[in-house]
């Protein structure tokens, strides 16, 4: 190793030191993170005293060495750089999904700002950057050795209406395998282990019994459910659990508020009563008749509605079911096609297995559902045999209270006795702008604060896989659009 002399500390050495010196401060005033002030020291050390060697590497007699630890040294600040601005300002989202469409779209890359509610301090520090829980190869991204509580740095309310990412609820347990992980993994041992009763006993009728009954049953058939996952390791993977922060990101509308009672009527979305604003472009499903026996669309028609293969083709979609998906704008632009189309209905979405909350019998739809109130932070609400599966999952999983029912209806919060309960934290009821084909909060329930990641901001790239290079596989139209507008 060559011997270099040390170069004299200079007036500039002092300003930068001084420079980073208080952007370093701020920023831990700014997280709340005092902790922090042990690498004061270290700071003073690059600049100034340079009693540690950070720079070794630079003074090898070996070029090639010094060349590929210069590479190392550059690639290892880009991540911290990218872990820093990930957690704290702004992340990549790709919308892998239909559930927003025609808002947003299958292949829309968005910028998703940290800043629009408060940057969450990260819950599981110790993870790799630009991957949310999974590396290549199926190992985890991430290590729980440290976990941190719940924190956002100057946190804002989510806005009614507003468009917001989200870790999903529901994904705080998960199987290995790949394929099942986009279910809900208590829908499907809901699902499961009615199957699997079913082959052996008559399935009770559940509207014949009383809440707790029905809770008792729905219950049984999802521990019988999950029994039957773990007893086939082979299909379904190692069940696992994950941190809030290394959830699956979702992204959802906002359509009710912390304190808002919400009621669903005829595919309209009631809070307090009043209607709320439907997105522009908020679709449904709807029954389509076309003339002469016809089965599909001609294909210049589709292309020029922007309908999606997938609405067509895919397992659920037009060709095989008669039903796709459409806006009031497409619908209308149909129905003036007298020469090809007869009918357009909308399909009514009957009564639907396994809604929110799965162990109780609601007799609600998707487009009939509730009224249902929204916890919000402080407030309480009165606690019975009736409402209690709605309230559950909040005051058990996410606040982190240990909860039981007894048969005669009395509930206990923590061993003790209580009629009902203040929450901790505020939570949103998220749906998706395609009514009839979005997993959402109908599904899973409520979205608790601690779960929002960000807001999308705008559409940096947009890429349509039904289309060629040279047949508009980029939604030119869309790029640089602010998410803002697409209400």
């Amino acid at each position: 190793m060559k011997q270099l002399d040390k170069k004299p500390i200079t007036w500039k050495d002092w300003v930068k030191m001084a420079v980073v010196m208080g952007l370093y401060i701020w920023f831990l005033a700014w997280v709340d993170a005092w902790w922090g002030l042990i690498v004061v020291p270290f700071i003073f050390d690059i600049y100034i005293t340079k009693k540690i060697p950070w720079t070794w590497w630079k003074d090898l007699e070996n070029p090639v060495t010094r060349t590929i630890m210069s590479w190392v040294d550059a690639i290892v600040f880009a991540l911290v750089a990218v872990y820093f601005v990930n957690i704290y300002f702004f992340q990549n989202y790709t919308i892998p999904s239909s559930s927003l469409e025609k808002s947003l779209l299958v292949g829309d890359y968005l910028f998703v700002s940290k800043m629009s509610y408060g940057p969450r301090v990260p819950q599981t520090p110790l993870s790799l950057p630009l991957v949310q829980h999974t590396l290549p190869g199926g190992a985890k991204s991430y290590s729980e050795l440290i976990q941190w509580d719940y924190k956002r740095v100057s946190p804002k309310p989510v806005q009614l209406n507003d468009i917001v990412v989200f870790n999903y609820p529901s994904g705080d347990t998960v199987v290995a395998n790949p394929a099942y992980q986009a279910q809900d993994f208590y829908g499907v041992c809901l699902m499961l282990g009615r199957d699997v009763v079913s082959q052996s006993y008559t399935l009770p009728n559940l509207d014949n019994l009383s809440p707790y009954q029905q809770r008792a049953m729905l219950n049984y058939y999802r521990s019988v459910g999950r029994q039957y996952i773990e007893n086939n390791a082979a299909e379904f993977g190692e069940v696992m659990a994950r941190p809030v922060d290394r959830r699956e990101n979702y992204v959802k509308r906002c359509v009710g508020l912390p304190g808002q009672t919400l009621q669903i009527k005829d595919r309209i979305v009631y809070l307090d009563g009043k209607a709320n604003k439907e997105p522009d472009n908020v679709q449904y499903n709807y029954r389509i008749q076309l003339r002469d026996g016809r089965r599909d669309l001609p294909e210049q028609v589709a292309h020029d509605l922007h309908l999606s293969n997938d609405d067509l083709y895919g397992r659920n979609g037009f060709h095989h079911t008669g039903i796709m998906p459409l806006t009031a704008a497409t619908r209308d632009k149909l129905l003036e096609m007298t020469n090809l189309v007869e009918s357009i209905e909308i399909d009514s979405m009957g009564a639907v297995h396994d809604l929110y909350p799965l162990n109780a019998v609601t007799g609600w739809t998707l487009d009939n559902y509730g009224p249902i109130w929204i916890p919000k932070k402080g407030e309480s609400i009165d606690l019975s045999i009736e409402n209690i599966a709605v309230y559950e999952r909040p005051i058990a999983v996410y606040e982190g209270n240990k909860l039981e029912v007894r048969p005669d209806g009395t509930i206990l919060i923590n061993d003790s006795v209580t009629t009902s309960y203040t929450f901790k934290m505020d939570y949103y009821w998220m749906q998706g702008d395609n009514r009839h084909n979005s997993a959402d909060s109908r599904f899973w329930g409520f979205v608790p604060e601690d779960h929002i990641v960000g807001k999308p901001i705008m559409i940096w790239l947009s890429i349509d896989k039904d289309r060629s290079w040279f047949d508009g596989h980029i939604r030119w139209s869309r790029l640089f659009r602010w998410v803002e507008n697409m209400n």
